[in-house]
């Protein structure tokens, strides 16, 4: 999209030269660029769904639940069953997707002063939450493994005292989880350092964003398990990934009393609409339905790596980072990725140009769509080496 913005219009001197942030929404018949679910809901989801918004839609001309106190309610009981951790309404809020709880969480603890810190390479979005609210982004890298490295994140948050240390797991775009002792020490040396800007006594919010924590291996933890114990702490999530319900827009926080009432101040009023609520309830409704593929993308991640291992470009074999979500970072010594990408996008197939350079980013599709990723890309390969 060309920018358009009419040069005498008063835009933030920081946002001049910006474009809006959004992976392309293309019209092609496969689409494995965003890391959605690509199983549709379950008719009988549908109709419930249909349902639960037919009742509320007389009642429209009233505000919402501006505390969406069934919905929190029914998140809490989710999260027993998911995760097997326990929390209060007071402990659970939610959002429109998990963007706007993250833009809460910068617009509560960041702002002018302030500054985050969090691990790269991560989700593109991060800078962009930190820009809006006036908060400085810093990171620490990786290892070229993509694993945290914790003594560089621990240094860097005894040196620059942010206020947000922000870690995900899986991480986007690599996949990587997060071990719960590296999640450990960071939230032990986060109750001993102070926070630039803010008074004595103030100690970072660690926030660990697990959109894709449901695509994890069956017994891998989960940071909700630490709760109890740090209530520094927070939790991102989304029903956008593993709960088929991207286009629905939901994401949820869970954390300690006084975290959810810090954003609580910073939230929109009735930013919940009441269709948004009766959707989410329904589909909560529906748990079993709404998750029911998730282990068979797990088994379709598993088999694209391996299949991609066996891959090769300049006579090397692809390499392939390995991930706990429902997307594969792969290739490592891609030359031209633009030229990849632009082969795949001419025969129909959409993945994503992210992360450090010389890697693709491909989500899992269902079975049809993978087939025909795989045959696309050895397509291209092939003629890219012999040009």
């Amino acid at each position: 999209m060309t920018n358009t913005i009419p040069q005498d219009l008063p835009l933030r001197n920081d946002l001049i030269g910006e474009v809006p942030y959004g992976a392309p929404q293309l019209d092609v018949p496969v689409c494995l660029n965003v890391n959605e679910n690509p199983y549709q809901p379950e008719p009988a989801v549908v109709d419930e769904i249909a349902e639960r918004v037919r009742q509320v839609a007389p009642t429209l001309n009233r505000y919402p639940d501006r505390e969406h106190t069934a919905l929190r309610e029914a998140f809490a009981r989710y999260l027993k069953r998911e995760s097997g951790v326990w929390l209060d309404v007071g402990q659970i809020w939610g959002a429109n997707g998990s963007n706007e709880i993250m833009l809460q969480v910068f617009q509560a603890f960041g702002g002018p002063g302030r500054k985050a810190l969090g691990a790269d390479p991560t989700y593109s979005m991060y800078p962009e939450y930190a820009r809006d609210t006036f908060t400085q982004w810093l990171t620490v890298p990786r290892r070229d493994d993509f694993t945290l490295d914790l003594d560089a994140l621990l240094r860097a948050m005894g040196r620059e005292k942010p206020a947000i240390v922000l870690l995900t797991s899986p991480n986007n775009p690599t996949g990587t989880i997060l071990p719960m002792d590296d999640l450990e020490a960071v939230l032990k040396a986060s109750a001993e350092i102070g926070v630039a800007g803010a008074k004595d006594g103030v100690h970072p919010v660690v926030v660990v964003d697990e959109a894709y924590i449901e695509f994890r291996d069956p017994g891998m933890p989960t940071a909700l398990e630490l709760l109890g114990r740090y209530p520094n702490l927070a939790v991102s999530r989304t029903m956008s990934k593993a709960f088929a319900f991207a286009g629905a827009r939901v994401g949820y926080l869970a954390a300690s009393p006084g975290i959810i009432d810090c954003v609580r101040i910073v939230r929109m009023p009735y930013h919940l609409s009441a269709v948004t609520q009766a959707t989410a309830l329904a589909a909560l409704e529906h748990t079993d339905e709404q998750l029911a593929q998730v282990s068979h993308l797990r088994e379709t991640r598993e088999a694209t790596a391996d299949w991609l291992k066996h891959q090769t470009w300049h006579g090397q074999p692809l390499k392939v980072a390995d991930s706990q979500s429902n997307f594969l970072l792969f290739g490592g010594s891609f030359d031209d990725r633009d030229r990849i990408f632009d082969e795949l996008l001419k025969r129909g197939v959409l993945i994503r140009v992210v992360g450090p350079e010389g890697w693709l980013r491909v989500c899992m599709g269902i079975d049809e769509e993978m087939a025909r990723f795989r045959e696309a890309l050895t397509e291209v390969l092939a003629q890219l080496e012999h040009e």
